[in-house]
């Protein structure tokens, strides 16, 4: 059996927890609200039914990690544990991403070096660069 249906927060809840967002968090978020607007009915449910698959798949992994603890616990504090593993993954996934982008930040001028080297041996000797293409042409 799932969760009860929520009810739509207090405006006062809605204000706190905006005035508690860091600059960046809301900037974040006010992108995130314009792109949604300019999104197509059928562009939002699509991005409704990815989003429902993926809570889905990590209730069942909230699920699954509170069976591997062995714990029994009830419906209050399975809830509670649901809540708290939800709050503690989202934590190491954003650490991870920013792990991810930190390592990516270190590899990419090693990677540019890297083609710069095969794609400058694949070029002609006498051969001209390539020339720049230009935003109209002009009477050729």
């Amino acid at each position: 059996m799932g969760p009860p249906p929520r009810r739509p927060p207090s405006a006062n809840s809605v204000r706190e927890r905006w005035s508690a967002l860091p600059p960046a968090e809301r900037q974040t978020f006010q992108r995130n609200a314009e792109r949604w607007m300019r999104m197509s009915p059928a562009q939002r449910d699509l991005l409704r039914a990815r989003e429902n698959l993926r809570r889905e798949q990590i209730r069942r992994e909230a699920e699954a990690a509170l069976r591997e603890s062995g714990l029994s616990l009830d419906p209050q504090r399975r809830d509670l544990f649901e809540s708290r593993y939800l709050q503690e993954r989202r934590q190491m996934e954003r650490a991870l991403r920013h792990q991810v982008e930190t390592e990516r930040q270190q590899q990419l001028p090693t990677l540019i070096q890297q083609l710069k080297k095969e794609f400058q041996l694949e070029q002609p000797l006498n051969a001209s660069p390539l020339p720049r293409a230009t935003g109209s042409p002009k009477g050729e």
